[in-house]
């Protein structure tokens, strides 16, 4: 402890638990990371600045992250687990009084709804999630998973999974129907963050939201 108080700003004895809770500095970086990339996406993530708002030393961040590529992946792993967090909130209001299909097909819409509604109230860690990522092994590794365990990658599956099991979708059709549904709601969220659709009214944008994932739910 004496040392991670030694790479707090200035030196001061027991200055590192007032920077940061509990001495988890690695932690009190991401969340740092967090706040700049709500901020401005996954480009505002800057290693200095995030020791400055951590309160310590910019050498004392090497400890955790090589680089400012590491301390972004890092933000990235957690701004996906947030995701999950909003899919699964979703998830869990789905009435549990419906038959299998029914269940099925709330559960894959609760995917989209997280997932859209997550792109409109968190556009900078949404980017973060999605941008920095270079394969689907760095998009939806298990330090991307949310309360519940599983990614946001894994909580779609899921859904189609009941599909298949409920008779309502073909097992012949279950291959690659993830990136189909994927590719609909994330199309329209880009759109709206950066393309044409940007300036789209909020609640137009919602009507929007639900008319892509009826589109996605009905064409599996």
């Amino acid at each position: 402890m004496a040392q991670q108080d030694a790479s707090v700003q200035g030196g001061r004895p027991g200055a590192a638990r007032a920077g940061y809770r509990h001495g988890d500095l690695r932690q009190a970086l991401i969340d740092a990371g967090l706040e700049m990339a709500r901020e401005g996406g996954p480009d505002a993530v800057v290693l200095r600045e995030a020791t400055r708002r951590a309160g310590v030393s910019p050498n004392a961040a090497y400890r955790h992250f090589a680089d400012r590529s590491a301390l972004v992946t890092a933000v990235s792993d957690a701004a996906s687990g947030e995701v999950a967090a909003a899919i699964e909130r979703e998830w869990d209001a789905v009435p549990p009084a419906l038959d299998p299909v029914a269940t099925a097909q709330e559960h894959l819409r609760a995917v989209g709804r997280g997932y859209l509604g997550f792109a409109r109230d968190e556009p900078g860690l949404f980017r973060a999630a999605f941008t920095v990522p270079a394969d689907l092994d760095e998009a939806f590794g298990r330090s991307k998973a949310g309360p519940g365990g599983r990614t946001p990658f894994e909580l779609l599956a899921s859904a189609l999974d009941e599909l298949v099991a409920a008779g309502a979708l073909p097992e012949e059709r279950r291959p690659l129907s993830e990136v189909a549904c994927w590719s609909a709601v994330h199309g329209l969220a880009m759109l709206v963050l950066e393309g044409p659709l940007r300036g789209l009214p909020r609640e137009l944008g919602r009507v929007a939201a639900q008319r892509v994932i009826e589109m996605a739910v009905r064409g599996v």
